[in-house]
């Protein structure tokens, strides 16, 4: 029931309540004190100010979130609880929470810093050329993230529920890419192990397989890769054309040998005939009565008989000339099939240095560290890296890079032991094995080839160019295998290159 006293003297009231209950004399405690002393109720007042920086922060990217974020300035404009209503129910449609806690002022970041912006975009671009382009609703959410923070004062909040909303996509999209390149790499694996045990008699198709299984073989890099494809193309080559000409040989061969059974399917048919026509003439002679009954007889028998002996004479003499060509044959074929053997050696060498490939050294490796532990004795390996290899090639060419690992290789083999073994491990990284070597004879062993590596420059155009590297050099120890003593040489190859370069660590 509303109260008969007039305003004026509500509001005194109301004033001394505020006092004598000491409440701050807020908007919000006047109302509420003014309706008791009145004896009526207020409608709650419009909360116009917090609604107009909540919608600050509301995304307003997709068609549905900027219509939405219209009616929010519409009911905060006309205080309109209705409406305001209708989009807080709508934003929960979305799946969005449009009034968060609010964090203390102090802490609080509203937009994000434009470095912070500019890197999480590169981040977002930079991501997409992995995945392909299957799924193109993460490429939707990328271009639109990418694009939203590229824009200035990108908000946190709009930045934090789009950045969710792509990473969650992507998780899955990248789950797909691994799950793919896996399933192909197992089927190419399966490929190749099939065609190396179906080849065991097959020396260059069963070199080739191998080569590929040991290039799909984890981990896997460019670099190696493209070292491997390049070797391969080169020995698949020279395979292809030995196989070819021993093929034509072989085809050759079968028609010297299909010559030769029919000569002599001639000879067994003339000498067939030859002695039909002596039995024939026998008869006839056992039945003349007269002398010159036999004469004719006789003449016919010389006749068939000097016949006879001239076709043996020709066939004596074809037959000879087939077993020296069929001789040829046989040599020529061997001599193919020692061109294959040593074509299918080069899937263990690097065609450009001559040195062992990987999977040459990996079986070199195995052997040596088998005959150390046999004869207990000391293994070392080490691991060389050419200092500024990128530098030659970007200023005299990559054949001219390639001319400076050659030399590397050459000069390396002639100043090393013949029972070391030299193999390039990838780019410009070369391994060398070092048998009955202790860890202190190694590291001294390298240090010789880097000082004869400054006696003899490589010349390019008639300039010299010194060609220096980085070693690290370790010891195969107990039951290690050549992993660990690779690993440990990698990181004293690696600590060589971080003190100055040209320098060789012990690991």
């Amino acid at each position: 029931m509303a109260s008969a006293k007039s305003p004026s003297e509500i509001a005194r009231e109301t004033l001394k309540l505020l006092a004598t209950r000491r409440l701050p004399p807020t908007p919000d405690h006047y109302q509420a004190l003014y309706d008791e002393v009145a004896g009526t109720t207020s409608a709650p007042a419009f909360p116009g100010a917090q609604l107009r920086q909540i919608s600050r922060v509301i995304p307003g990217q997709t068609p549905a979130q900027k219509r939405l974020l219209g009616l929010l300035e519409t009911a905060i404009t006309q205080q309109d609880w209705g409406v305001l209503q209708n989009v807080l129910v709508g934003y929960a449609n979305l799946g969005l929470s449009p009034v968060a806690a609010p964090e203390p002022a102090s802490t609080r970041i509203d937009h994000l810093p434009l470095t912070l912006a500019q890197n999480l975009a590169r981040l977002v671009d930079n991501t997409l050329p992995a995945l392909g382009e299957d799924d193109a609703r993460v490429h939707e959410l990328a271009a639109q993230l990418s694009t939203f923070l590229r824009e200035p004062d990108p908000p946190v909040s709009t930045t934090e529920l789009m950045l969710g909303n792509f990473s969650y996509r992507l998780s899955f999209a990248a789950e797909d890419q691994a799950a793919i390149r896996l399933s192909l790499l197992s089927l190419l694996r399966l490929v190749f192990e099939n065609i190396a045990a179906l080849s065991m008699d097959d020396e260059w198709l069963h070199g080739q397989a191998e080569a590929l299984l040991a290039a799909s073989t984890p981990p896997l890099t460019l670099r190696r890769l493209d070292d491997v494809q390049r070797r391969l193309k080169d020995v698949i080559f020279k395979q292809t054309e030995a196989k070819e000409r021993t093929v034509h040989a072989q085809m050759q061969m079968r028609e010297l040998l299909a010559t030769f059974i029919e000569r002599l399917a001639q000879m067994d048919e003339s000498s067939s005939a030859y002695n039909t026509k002596m039995e024939d003439c026998a008869e006839r002679i056992s039945q003349a009565t007269q002398l010159q009954d036999i004469m004719p007889l006789l003449e016919e028998v010389m006749a068939a008989t000097r016949a006879m002996a001239l076709s043996s004479r020709v066939t004596r003499g074809e037959l000879q000339e087939l077993r020296e060509r069929t001789e040829a044959k046989h040599a020529e074929i061997d001599h193919l099939r020692q061109e294959l053997d040593r074509a299918s050696a080069q899937a263990r060498h690097d065609p450009l240095t001559g040195s062992l490939n990987r999977k040459g050294f990996a079986e070199a490796m195995e052997r040596e560290i088998a005959r150390a532990r046999r004869q207990d004795a000391p293994l070392c390996v080490a691991l060389l890296d050419v200092d500024n290899f990128k530098s030659i090639n970007d200023r005299l060419g990559h054949t001219a890079g390639d001319a400076a690992l050659v030399h590397l290789a050459q000069v390396t083999r002639e100043v090393m032991r013949p029972q070391d073994q030299l193999a390039r491990y990838g780019g410009e990284e070369f391994v060398i094995i070092l048998p009955d070597t202790e860890l202190a004879e190694g590291v001294k062993a390298m240090e010789r080839l880097q000082r004869e590596l400054t006696t003899r420059y490589f010349l390019k155009d008639q300039e010299r160019v010194l060609i220096t590297f980085s070693a690290g050099v370790a010891q195969v120890e107990g039951e290690q295998g050549s992993a660990d003593a690779i690993r440990r040489a990698d990181q004293g190859m690696y600590l060589a290159k971080r003190t100055g370069k040209n320098r060789v660590v012990a690991a």
